[in-house]
């Protein structure tokens, strides 16, 4: 078996001008793109019809409990889930961005009036714009121009990393081949290796080709394929994995023929950052058939789903609070933190930390607070004193 797989490589660098080089020198570990097939994927649609049938259910039955809810409540629904999916799809990358400025940032773009808008920064409004692009704009071409948008609108400054990089094209490799690398420096592990950037523009074309085809294929399987594809063959210098994911958000919307979002799949992908590397550098080392990658993914996204329904708790009840309280005069201030709390807040409310959401004085922070509790909107918790804290009164 291995004799025969050199032999196809020796033949493949023959024809190519050492595609495969670093075989020839004996490293025996072959990707799937290196394989003679390559892309012509297969898999098993008798194991995956269960699960899509399953997927395509919930889907349907979650976008009927979301139309019930009013433009309004699906406003709010949308843009939770927009601000988790842009949260998230840079967290699994190592990169935290500001919460409330995604929020602010999509309401904006959104068209929405929500209290306390931030500054956003021009990483953020990039991750923001890739997003809605791909999910509202689900039936435009996807072409190598709108890709290279996308790449610099994530990395505005031309920088990734304390690194530069190009920036609206095909990496060229002059650092070295492009690597997935994990570990200290020195005991670095390699996970998988990408085409060489010499082949980019025929990998790409194959790509963009596929993509466009209208063929019979159900668009959440495209949806799969399109993902493991793009970050397989890894054409950008960074940021491919969250390109991969909105190619993915945009064939998810295209299936749903929506452009709003009820869920996040990158925040269920973060959730299970470990079993989605594991299963991804299995299939990139493993054969065309990508069943098991599917099957994962068709899973991965009835969580996503699953978990879509506590946003829209989260909407029914926020919606419910403040028709609660809607004869009560609230100023911007209280509005602001109000929210927050039911935005689920981090830690503890005190009067130090309303002052410096609000940028106000403690005695203005403390007035504030004391007028919702007369009114029993907050409730003053267990532990007084230095440590006093306030809670929402939801009953």
């Amino acid at each position: 078996m291995i004799i025969s797989a050199l032999l196809a490589e020796i033949i493949d660098f023959a024809e190519n001008g050492g595609y495969n080089l670093r075989i020839i020198c004996g490293d025996y570990t072959l990707y799937i793109h290196e394989l003679p097939d390559w892309p012509n994927f297969v898999w098993s649609a008798e194991t995956l019809a269960g699960p899509l049938a399953l997927v395509r259910h919930e889907q349907g039955r979650l976008i009927g409990r979301m139309e019930s809810l009013g433009f309004q409540l699906r406003q709010e629904a949308n843009l939770d889930a927009l601000t988790q999916d842009a949260l998230k799809t840079s967290e699994i990358e190592g990169q935290i961005l500001n919460p409330d400025q995604v929020r602010s940032s999509l309401a904006r773009r959104l068209g929405l009036e929500i209290a306390g808008l931030k500054q956003s920064d021009r990483e953020v409004d990039g991750v923001v714009d890739m997003l809605l692009d791909a999910t509202q704009n689900f039936d435009r071409p996807l072409t190598a121009e709108r890709l290279f948008g996308w790449h610099a609108a994530l990395f505005p400054t031309g920088w990734s990393g304390g690194f530069r990089i190009k920036i609206g094209s095909w990496r060229d490799d002059s650092g070295g081949p492009m690597q997935v690398v994990s570990g200290a420096m020195g005991r670095e592990r390699v996970h998988f290796q990408a085409p060489p950037a010499v082949f980019l523009e025929k990998e790409m074309n194959k790509f963009l080709g596929w993509f466009a085809n209208e063929r019979e294929l159900d668009l959440v399987i495209k949806s799969g394929i399109a993902h493991l594809w793009f970050v397989t063959i890894h054409p950008f210098d960074d940021g491919n994995g969250r390109i991969a994911r909105a190619i993915a958000d945009l064939l998810l919307a295209k299936s749903e023929r929506i452009a709003q979002r009820f869920y996040s799949m990158s925040g269920q992908i973060s959730s299970e950052r470990e079993a989605y590397y594991d299963v991804l550098e299995r299939t990139q080392k493993g054969n065309l058939d990508i069943t098991p990658w599917l099957e994962w993914y068709l899973s991965c996204l009835g969580r996503a789903i699953a978990r879509a329904y506590e946003i829209q708790d989260s909407v029914l009840r926020k919606a419910r609070f403040w028709e609660s309280i809607s004869s009560v005069a609230i100023n911007e201030r209280q509005k602001k933190v109000l929210n927050k709390l039911l935005d689920g807040f981090d830690g503890k409310l005190t009067s130090s930390k309303w002052a410096k959401i609000n940028k106000c004085s403690q005695d203005t922070a403390h007035r504030d607070i004391q007028d919702l509790v007369d009114r029993g909107i907050l409730r003053k918790d267990a532990a007084g004193g230095r440590s006093t804290s306030y809670s929402l009164n939801e009953e």
